[in-house]
């Protein structure tokens, strides 16, 4: 079986409970402490075996990391750790859930290894709003339910406001529209590109 490490949580001894996104489901397992075992931590991808044991949580073993192209790439992979952890809290109270999550996540490794980062994830999560039924491409404030003319700006779930409405960035409207058209970031600076990730990491 294999998964994304999405949440570790420390128990007693060094013991640790591990949340794994899987093809259609999230688990939750027991790993003991040993010297033997392999590194395990958020984000990686593993192949792994389950044992079923008297505890309600079944036991992680037999763990295989799985490495991807940019894993030593120490920028990438903090961005990616950073992206990874916010699935925790999205799916924590969901078991059986879409393989869309596990191939979106997938497809995410190999764009990442000639994208930037940023722009990666955010195209990355900007799919898994419209696959949710979240990606509102109208052009109607949240805050005021008026609609918005010049002075874009995005808020968490990147649903559209006024900038004045909601004291944020403003964004070229042109960009936007772009934006909710293609579902692409291309024409987005550096400094845009951050302002984006910093409303990502509000939460999926």
């Amino acid at each position: 079986m294999q998964g994304y490490i999405i949440d570790i949580k420390p128990v007693k001894d060094d013991d640790l409970i591990v949340s794994i996104l899987a093809e259609n489901e999230v688990l939750t397992t027991y790993r003991f402490y040993g010297a033997r075992h392999s590194n395990i931590n958020i984000g990686y991808k593993i192949d792994f075996e389950l044992e079923n044991t008297k505890s309600t949580i079944p036991r992680l073993k037999d763990v295989i990391q799985l490495g991807f192209p940019w894993i030593l790439d120490n920028e990438k992979m903090y961005c990616w750790q950073r992206y990874i952890r916010l699935f925790y809290p999205h799916l924590k109270d969901v078991e059986q859930i879409d393989p869309f999550y596990f191939y979106n996540l997938e497809n995410l490794i190999h764009v990442m290894t000639k994208q930037n980062a940023l722009r990666a994830i955010c195209e990355s999560y900007i799919s898994l709003l419209e696959y949710e039924g979240r990606f509102h491409t109208d052009f109607e404030c949240l805050l005021c339910e008026n609609e918005i003319i010049e002075d874009i700006s995005l808020v968490r779930g990147f649903l559209p406001v006024h900038s004045a409405c909601a004291y944020a960035k403003a964004f070229d409207i042109n960009k936007m529209r772009e934006l909710f058209e293609r579902k692409k970031l291309i024409n987005f600076n550096d400094q845009e590109m951050e302002i984006l990730w910093d409303i990502l990491l509000q939460g999926l």
